[in-house]
């Protein structure tokens, strides 16, 4: 469904939380688009949760690492889904149903065949604008062999890449985390 040029981000953003969708299924926003998804893989969240655990240790406490929640981005008209977030725990007067981006610290995405060119393009280019300051690209079905890419220094709408691992490598991630995640424990497909 595309938006309609006299449609509001609000309107939208309305639509999109009163809808009843296909259970399971992750919907977002992308471009002024509703976009409907099945559930991630197996495989797509046993990365994700790999990922999530390596973060317990490195959080300051009153941080959380959110699955799969909606992240407000109206300067691109998008409500994007992520694997994962990690964000300030807070009480969100604004909305129950997603988390302002300008919120995040750090996004990750682990691509799915059928939404790869979301995950490399459309989304990074909202994580920038919305300043996300760092990008954890999963990517699964990247053309030269599996990869996790980490991009950062959000300009416009473009993060520039920090660091590339092929899986089976380790990739860090920079302060505020000073973490090293270990791509071996990765499923490739």
């Amino acid at each position: 469904m595309s938006q309609d040029p006299e449609q509001s981000w609000d309107d939208l953003v309305r639509f999109w939380e009163e809808m009843d969708w296909p259970v399971g299924s992750e919907v977002g926003i992308i471009e002024g688009i509703i976009t409907v998804s099945p559930a991630p893989a197996y495989r797509h969240n046993v990365i994700a949760e790999s990922i999530q655990r390596r973060f317990y240790s490195v959080m300051p406490e009153d941080w959380g690492i959110f699955q799969t929640p909606a992240i407000a981005v109206p300067s691109r008209v998008g409500m994007l889904i992520p694997d994962l977030v990690v964000a300030p725990r807070r009480d969100h007067t604004e909305s129950d149903t997603h988390i302002p981006a300008a919120l995040a610290e750090l996004v990750v995405e682990v691509t799915s065949k059928s939404n790869a060119r979301d995950d490399r393009v459309s989304k990074p280019a909202a994580y920038a604008t919305a300043g996300i300051p760092l990008y954890l690209l999963v990517d699964r079905w990247a053309p030269d062999g599996p990869t996790a890419t980490l991009y950062g220094e959000p300009k416009g709408d473009v993060h520039r890449p920090l660091s590339t691992a092929k899986f089976g490598e380790p990739i860090k991630l920079p302060a505020p985390f000073d973490l090293v995640i270990d791509t071996s424990e990765f499923p490739e497909t």
